[in-house]
């Protein structure tokens, strides 16, 4: 018989709310403001799989280097909460993570932990390992975690990151955000692994599976996970099963290309959204309805207060276009 987890403590619960609610918030802003063309950069929306990152970044509670794919959204906000700097970039603004140059797949804020966001496969991936030698050379006690698709599974430079972070016996973090697609193509369309969670043991690391969608579930996790990284030093794989709500690049939906069923989305997943779950425990833990609500519009405020101040901010000039490409001199 599995016993109930012990309650998380309630500023615990209200704070996973507020980055789950801030996540999900800042995308449907996007979502709506898109079509205007003043956001002129891809989007690769995290809708739906924000529970991931915000379960794994409050787990570390900012003891993290974070290291995130293309789908960057969730991660950067779970780590940072910096709406300024996030809408500052996404509108092209000098005031960004990139000085309005890098966009929504390449955002970044090493100041607060978050390193980088790579808009190619799987990329991030060794230089998150990169980082784990760093901070066991330097002994920093911090965690590099990075955020990646199954679909970056397919590429060699995983395993052979899975493997040098094994043979040096490195705490870092491997977190899949497993939504079963890379693009429409299926998993098993890919590869040949029934269970990445199996296939990684080979490599000594310990291995981790979660199909809640709870954000409550993977905080759990990732904090046993973390502990035991450090602890007994070797890498950590957590594969997380989820759902991204829209298409795989934009902010629509893709139901009519039919590599998957809308109706089984709902149900398996829209039905039980991470964000609603946390709501109605809140609601559990004697929340009242207002007092949620005020929660919601603080966030709210906030968004559209860095809209405002992005809306403000320069475009930066032609002088800029090659500034922070190579290490400069202060």
């Amino acid at each position: 018989m599995t016993l109930d987890p012990e309650p998380l403590p309630k500023t615990t619960s209200i704070q996973l709310f507020k980055s789950l609610f801030l996540a999900r918030r800042s995308e449907e802003y996007i979502v709506k403001h898109y079509p205007e063309n003043l956001m002129r950069t891809p989007m690769h929306m995290s809708m739906g799989q924000e529970f991931v990152s915000v379960g794994v970044c409050a787990a570390l509670e900012g003891k993290a280097d974070v290291f995130a794919s293309y789908r960057s959204h969730a991660a950067f906000l779970a780590q940072t909460h910096d709406t300024d700097l996030f809408f500052s970039e996404l509108y092209g603004r000098s005031s960004g993570t990139g000085e309005g140059k890098g966009g929504s797949m390449h955002l970044a804020s090493p100041g607060q932990g978050h390193i980088l966001s790579s808009g190619v496969v799987a990329t991030q991936i060794p230089v998150a390992v990169g980082a784990g030698f760093a901070n066991m050379r330097l002994g920093t006690g911090r965690t590099a975690v990075v955020f990646f698709g199954d679909g970056a599974a397919d590429a060699g430079v995983f395993w052979e990151s899975l493997n040098v972070a094994a043979l040096y016996r490195l705490p870092v973090m491997f977190v899949c955000e497993d939504n079963g697609y890379a693009v429409d193509t299926p998993r098993e369309a890919r590869q040949v692994p029934a269970s990445l969670t199996e296939a990684v043991k080979a490599f000594v690391c310990d291995s981790y599976e979660d199909d809640s969608g709870d954000v409550e579930s993977v905080y759990r996790l990732a904090r046993g996970a973390v502990e035991k990284a450090h602890r007994e030093r070797r890498p950590a794989f957590l594969n997380v099963k989820c759902c991204r709500y829209l298409e795989h690049v934009g902010t629509g939906d893709d139901w009519h290309w039919g590599y998957r069923d809308k109706a089984a989305v709902e149900r398996e997943w829209i039905s039980r959204d991470a964000l609603l779950q946390q709501r109605v425990r809140l609601a559990s833990l004697q929340m009242s309805e207002s007092a949620i609500v005020a929660v919601e519009d603080e966030i709210d405020r906030a968004i559209r207060a860095s809209v405002a101040k992005a809306s403000q901010a320069p475009i930066p000039g032609p002088e800029r276009l090659y500034a922070g490409v190579f290490h400069e001199k202060a």
